[in-house]
């Protein structure tokens, strides 16, 4: 099945990530099924952006303006060399959820229950708003 993805944080005026295209395996039921099986192809490409390193890593001219477009510009090098497990991953994301960390919409509809049943159809627009958390006094 194939979704659109957007991420967006509220503290910033682009979004993190622009519109990008999902290949789901099959079509969730429950909305707490697409975050295992979202979370699941996260956890396995970055096994697998751990497994193919380069030699020398460069950046052309384009990847340097879409990546300043973002907000960031570097090479994508993962520094940490442990694998992730898949079910903490997802045990955390589903906590997340659940704790309010962030919202997920299918199609301008918020998504609120883990448990309730889902119409995702071909060619979907799913988005994530992620909430920032605010430090500091009020004095």
């Amino acid at each position: 099945m194939r979704l659109y993805v957007t991420v967006k944080s509220l503290g910033k005026r682009k979004p993190v990530l622009a519109r990008q295209e999902l290949l789901l395996q099959g079509t969730p039921a429950t909305l707490q099924e697409l975050i295992t099986e979202i979370v699941a192809l996260q956890v396995q490409g970055l096994a697998d952006k751990q497994g193919r390193g380069e030699i020398i890593p460069y950046l052309t001219g384009s990847e340097i303006h879409e990546q300043g477009e973002n907000g960031k510009v570097g090479f994508g090098t993962v520094y940490n060399s442990e694998l992730p497990d898949t079910g903490e991953a997802v045990a955390a994301a589903l906590l997340a959820f659940e704790d309010g960390l962030y919202k997920v919409f299918l199609e301008e509809q918020e998504c609120a229950l883990l448990e309730e049943p889902l119409q995702i159809q071909e060619g979907d627009e799913l988005v994530f708003i992620r909430f920032t958390m605010l430090a500091g006094r009020l004095w």
